[in-house]
């Protein structure tokens, strides 16, 4: 697949790091020079320096016959402006654009082909919203992520000593369970993947994905760890975009403060929303945090634009007693060092926005793509299309199904039903898969064998 990404920022960035070394040709432009360097220096693409809404710079990156334009720059009005250029000038098949401002994402009808011709919107501060959301509505899991509207859910916990199912086999789950069923996807121990086998022995620290509908995942949670209470008083820091989408999203359920450093900013989200206290101040500020009772504070988030500064008023903020800290991370490099000491849980927007991306980049019929373990492996909704005859999945059962290295199903979904994946389970036309990958350069595989053959045509 051709495709041009506009913006070599962090977004743009990652994005051509998991699409070039999967046989796509691949052409990144910015106008910073420096960046693209060494973008190209790294990864096996082509750069071109210069303003992406331009039609000269466009015609130069080949959009003549690319197949998909991503805009990801950091103007909301370059993204649009180019989306339209490619649809006018160059009549690219798909068009993405990254708009962040919601004045712009309110306006129904705005974007189409009569008026600005973006197939795909994306915004990511909604996207990470809706993923830290998802965090504080299961307390003590390190990722949650929703399959065909919240039915099945894939969460990620860390197996902890006292677990009833630490030090046990796989299999032994449902003996423990006999009403719940669930499928654990990967196990990742010590930072390495393994494939989870019935008479797989969970130790403690291990990092367990498991598959289930939503309304069983506290059982599931409960066999590798000590439940945690609900949250009840949550701190933000930060009343950026974030800050403010979140506490109108959870204000009517917890307690929410924000502390946020401008006045002006102050003013209007104290003006917008409805029941959350917005304190004017520092993160940092020992005396503050003291003094607004932070040792009760159910969650700290930190969701500034500034690594540094998010790092140092979580890492007070748990000092003083926080029970749990989490941790907005742009640079991809510190996700890793800081995750899982003082700091609970780093979250990338960067990965939790790439998923939504990947969606729409994959080959066959692909449902959703989630980035797991800061990009180390991928969920996978797909859909089953065809017949016996020209499909490679239906009308088969699991066990007969040739997999490639290192996947799994983990559940099927059937119209309303949730059907966790066992080895006699029979794959049929229409059903969603859910697939878990530890290793991505088998992804094309997995895409093959949800293509249909031309003898369903």
């Amino acid at each position: 697949m051709k495709i041009i990404i506009l913006g070599a920022g962090q977004v743009g960035g990652t994005l051509a790091e998991h699409l070039a070394g999967e046989a796509n040709d691949i052409t990144v432009v910015d106008t910073d020079g420096d960046r693209l360097r060494d973008l190209g220096d790294r990864l096996d693409i082509r750069t071109v320096v210069g303003r992406g809404s331009f039609p000269t710079v466009l015609r130069q990156a080949g959009a003549d016959d690319a197949d998909m334009l991503v805009a990801v720059t950091n103007s909301d009005e370059v993204n649009m402006i180019a989306c339209q250029v490619a649809y006018t000038l160059f009549h690219t098949p798909t068009k993405i654009a990254r708009v962040r401002e919601s004045a712009y994402l309110t306006r129904t009808g705005l974007f189409d082909n009569e008026a600005i011709p973006v197939d795909v919107l994306i915004s990511p501060e909604q996207v990470v919203t809706n993923y830290i959301k998802r965090l504080i509505e299961h307390p003590g899991a390190l990722q949650v992520i929703d399959f065909a509207e919240g039915k099945a859910q894939l969460v990620a916990v860390k197996a902890y000593y006292g677990g009833p199912l630490v030090g046990q086999q796989l299999k032994q789950l449902r003996e423990h369970m006999p009403n719940v069923d669930t499928r654990v996807a990967a196990i990742f121990r010590r930072n390495r993947p393994i494939m989870p086998k019935g008479d797989t022995v969970i130790e403690a620290d291990d990092e367990v994905f498991f598959i289930a509908a939503k309304a069983h995942i506290r059982a599931v949670m409960s066999e590798l760890r000590r439940l945690e209470d609900s949250y009840k008083r949550i701190v933000i820091a930060g009343g950026g975009h974030i800050g403010e989408r979140l506490a109108e999203a959870i204000e009517s359920r917890y307690q929410v403060k924000i502390i946020e450093m401008n006045p002006a900013r102050c003013r209007y989200l104290s003006e917008n929303l409805e029941s959350t206290v917005v304190l004017q101040g520092s993160a940092s500020d020992r005396d503050l945090l003291v003094e607004e009772n932070i040792n009760d504070a159910d969650i700290f988030l930190a969701l500034t634009n500034d690594d540094e500064a998010n790092i140092m008023s979580s890492l007070l903020a748990k000092r003083l007693g926080a029970r749990k800290v989490m941790t907005i991370i742009n640079n991809p490099a510190y996700v890793d060092l800081v995750q899982g000491g003082e700091i609970d849980i780093a979250i990338s927007p960067q990965l939790a926005t790439i998923g939504t991306l990947l969606t729409h980049v994959r080959r066959g019929d692909i449902e959703s793509v989630h980035s797991l373990r800061r990009g180390a492996a991928e969920a996978i909704e797909a859909i089953a299309h065809g017949d016996a005859k020209s499909s490679k999945v239906i009308g088969r059962m699991i066990e007969d199904i040739a997999l490639p290295p290192g996947t799994t199903i983990g559940a099927v979904i059937r119209d309303e039903e949730v059907l966790i994946a066992h080895d006699d389970t029979i794959i049929e036309s229409g059903d969603h898969v859910i697939l878990f990958l530890v290793d991505k350069k088998y992804i094309r595989d997995v895409e093959r064998l949800f293509q249909v053959g031309l003898t369903f045509f």
